[in-house]
């Protein structure tokens, strides 16, 4: 009777304890799922629901491979835009709780929408699915991709006829690119190899391969210090010149109230990042120290004007000319040279 009586306690005390576990998992669910758009910026204090924090001994997030039992968001442990962490809860009855949750982090100031106006616009070769676009001077280089038509081309700004092409094996899909010196960078988008060429004459000097954590290679710019790479994520990847398989660091992108994931082509000007995301009829201008996107570029009207009803044909090249942008985009007719306002 005695036995009957303690594993009556037992299993109460054991359906009790189930009860309140599914009740902390599922008030710390409905708390994630509340947070996740509206999102924290750092230094704000994740102010975790009661039915956790007075039940739990201790409270862990892991983010990768690091753990922090500070519920303060915080730059050294999440980056700008989405994180997937665990939430890993040991209950003052011993026991051990998981809970998955993404926690978007924003900037806490909103970017700036940067006004412009169309200066003037030249020719571009439709046939061109253009991927990485650089302009010195009226020198214009391109770099084109698709398989089967992957070329480097080099043309005088007003005409796009090419005065320099080197045409890259059938298997080759060319992607960003970008001047360093006398040297022209190009990444592939999957073959996982990097081209080094003569800016001159476009001769070969070098293959690299891409580093193992850029998983496909989409833009690519140079800060004067290291090559900035991109590959369709939030990120941008800081290449060391001398070895452009070695990553420096990583950067994460973000703005005050949105996630800006498929980066794409990039260029570099005056102390600032200017990036477009693929499939979307913008360019953000990004402090490449924070991540922080500080302004932001609308040209949807271009898009439409120029993409002929084909959702490929998408705004993909950004250059300077002085403190002018030029602007263009797969297969469009035109580049377009605007001023800021």
């Amino acid at each position: 009777m005695k036995q009957n009586i303690m594993a009556g306690l037992a299993a109460i005390f054991l359906l009790a304890s189930c009860n309140n576990n599914e009740k902390m998992l599922d008030s710390l669910a409905d708390y994630n799922n509340s947070k996740e758009e509206k999102g924290y910026h750092f230094g704000d204090k994740l102010d975790l629901p009661k039915e956790v924090t007075e039940n739990a001994e201790s409270i862990t997030i892991s983010f990768g491979d690091k753990e922090t039992t500070d519920l303060t968001v915080s730059p050294e442990f999440f980056t700008l835009g989405d994180n997937d962490v665990v939430f890993r809860i040991k209950t003052k009855n011993g026991e051990i709780l998981n809970q998955d949750a993404t926690i978007n982090v924003f900037t806490k100031t909103p970017e700036q929408n940067i006004s412009y106006k169309i200066v003037a616009d030249y020719p571009h070769d439709p046939r061109n699915f253009i991927e990485g676009f650089l302009v010195e001077g009226n020198t214009v280089y391109e770099s084109d991709g698709m398989e089967n038509a992957s070329q480097l081309i080099k043309y005088t700004l007003g005409s796009s006829t090419p005065t320099v092409v080197k045409k890259q094996p059938a298997e080759i899909f060319s992607e960003g690119c970008a001047i360093v010196g006398n040297k022209i960078y190009q990444l592939t988008y999957k073959n996982k190899i990097g081209f080094i060429y003569d800016k001159n004459t476009f001769e070969e000097l070098s293959k690299f391969p891409l580093p193992n954590i850029i998983g496909e290679g989409w833009g690519l710019t140079y800060d004067g210090k290291n090559l900035v790479a991109t590959d369709g994520s939030k990120n941008l990847y800081f290449l060391d010149i001398n070895d452009p398989s070695k990553v420096v660091k990583t950067i994460a992108v973000g703005g005050n109230s949105e996630i800006y994931n498929q980066l794409n082509e990039l260029e570099y000007h005056d102390g600032f990042i200017y990036a477009n995301v693929w499939h979307n009829p913008v360019v953000l201008k990004i402090n490449p120290a924070t991540g922080d996107v500080a302004g932001k570029f609308d040209f949807t009207k271009l898009t439409k004007e120029n993409d002929q009803g084909n959702s490929e044909h998408v705004l993909n090249g950004i250059a300077f000319r002085g403190e002018n942008m030029l602007v263009t985009g797969k297969n469009w007719e035109k580049i377009y040279e605007v001023t800021f306002q």
